[in-house]
Formats: C-alpha cells, sequence, structure tokens
C-alpha cells in the first residue's frame, strides 16, 4: 500500500460538479441515468458540506429539502430538478466559503490487528502442539 492521498475539499468538488450543470459550455444531460448519476452526486456533495454548515443556515435547510425529493419523470421537470439541485448546491458552497468554516479532522478509530490466515493456523498448531505436550508429561496411574 502506498501513502494516503490527502482528502479532498469538499467545496472545490462540490463546485466542479455544479460547474458541470451551470457553465456556460455545459449542455444539460441526456439520458435519465445521467440525470440520476449527477442528482446522486450533488446530494452526496449536500450531505458532506451538511456536516461543516451550522444546523440552522438557510441555504442548508433548502438544499437538505431539494436533494431529499426524487428526481421527478419527464425530461424537462427531471432537468429542470437538476439545475436547481445545483443552485442550491452552489448556494451551500458559497456559504461554507462566505463563514470560513474548516472541516473538522476526523477521529481516528483505534483499529486492531486483523492477523492472516496462516498466523492464526500456526497459533492454533502451537497451542495444540503444547497441550499434547503438556498430556504426553503428565505421570499415568
Amino acid at each position: 500500500m502506498g501513502p494516503a492521498e490527502p482528502k479532498r475539499d469538499q467545496a472545490v468538488a462540490a463546485t466542479e460538479t455544479v460547474a458541470l450543470l451551470l457553465g456556460e459550455e455545459s449542455p444539460l444531460p441526456e439520458s435519465a441515468s445521467d440525470v440520476e448519476e449527477l442528482a446522486r452526486r450533488l446530494r452526496g456533495h449536500i450531505s458532506q458540506l451538511g456536516l461543516v454548515v451550522p444546523p440552522g443556515a438557510s441555504a442548508l435547510r433548502g438544499a437538505q429539502q431539494l436533494a431529499s425529493e426524487g428526481v421527478p419523470d419527464g425530461y424537462m421537470p427531471s432537468r429542470v430538478h437538476l439545475v436547481r439541485l445545483a443552485e442550491a448546491t452552489q448556494a451551500l458552497v458559497a456559504t461554507v466559503q462566505a463563514r470560513g468554516f474548516v472541516p473538522a479532522k476526523p477521529r481516528r478509530r483505534r483499529r486492531w490487528w486483523k492477523p492472516q490466515l496462516n498466523v492464526l493456523r500456526g497459533s492454533v498448531f502451537t497451542v495444540a502442539f503444547a497441550l499434547l505436550a503438556l498430556a504426553a508429561s503428565v505421570p499415568r496411574t
């Protein structure tokens, strides 16, 4: 395993996704699966940024409300919903950047050592052999 990559800034990642939809040269997605994928990504950004923004922020409430709604059926309603979701995400990013929130460091959980299968087999063999030796050394009556 190589060194761990630094975690990307959530605001930057959300801005890149929003640019896919609201950019000057960006076409609207053509297929329903593209719409679903972009909506899923935007919902993820909203949930990640929601951890940084105070719970009472109006931009957060509006974005979470839009994220909780499903993507409507039909070409135009689904694209309109997607654009509204992107605009709400953009407002949430602006709130994060304006207030200068810094995400808290995630707490490191204690990770237990997970032995490999051969280590477990060797340990069982060693214990069994030690018990066999102990049983052989006990005098018989």
